[in-house]
C-alpha cells in the first residue's frame, strides 16, 4: 500500500480524473436543469431540485480535491491507479474507521455546499 493513507488518500490520478469530469458533470446538469425550469416556466419551487445535481456535482469535486472516494472509503477499499498503480482492500480495522469518517465527512460538505447553492438560486430567482 505504497501511497494509500487512511483518512486521507484512497484514490489515484485516474480514479481522481473519473470523478473530476462526474463532478463537472453534476455542475452541468444543475445548470441545464435550472435553465430548463426557467425557459418552461415552472414554479420556482422546481428549483430546489437542482439540489440533486449540485450535490452530485459537490461530491465529485471534492472527492477529487481530497484524493479520497466516498464509496472505497466505506466499501474498505482503495484504488491509486495511474499514481501507485496499487489497489486492493484495507484490512486494518482502526484504519476503516478512518475512511469511514472521511466519507461521510466529505459526503456532509458536499450535502451542505449544495444546499447553500441551492438557496441562492433560489433565492436569486425569487427576487426577480
Amino acid at each position: 500500500m505504497a501511497g494509500y493513507q487512511p483518512g486521507v488518500c484512497n484514490i489515484g490520478r485516474d480514479e481522481r480524473r473519473k470523478r473530476r469530469v462526474a463532478g463537472i458533470a453534476g455542475f452541468l446538469g444543475a445548470a441545464a436543469y435550472v435553465a430548463a425550469v426557467l425557459w418552461f416556466g415552472l414554479p420556482e419551487r422546481y428549483l430546489l431540485g437542482s439540489f440533486a445535481f449540485l450535490f452530485g456535482g459537490f461530491v465529485g469535486v471534492f472527492q477529487d480535491y481530497f484524493r479520497f472516494c466516498v464509496a472505497f472509503g466505506a466499501l474498505a477499499r482503495y484504488d491509486l491507479s495511474g499514481s501507485a498503480d496499487d489497489a486492493g482492500s484495507v484490512t486494518d480495522a482502526e484504519a476503516v474507521a478512518r475512511d469511514r469518517k472521511r466519507a461521510v465527512q466529505i459526503l456532509a460538505a458536499a450535502a451542505v455546499s449544495a444546499a447553500v447553492v441551492t438557496g441562492i438560486v433560489y433565492g436569486v430567482v425569487a427576487a426577480l
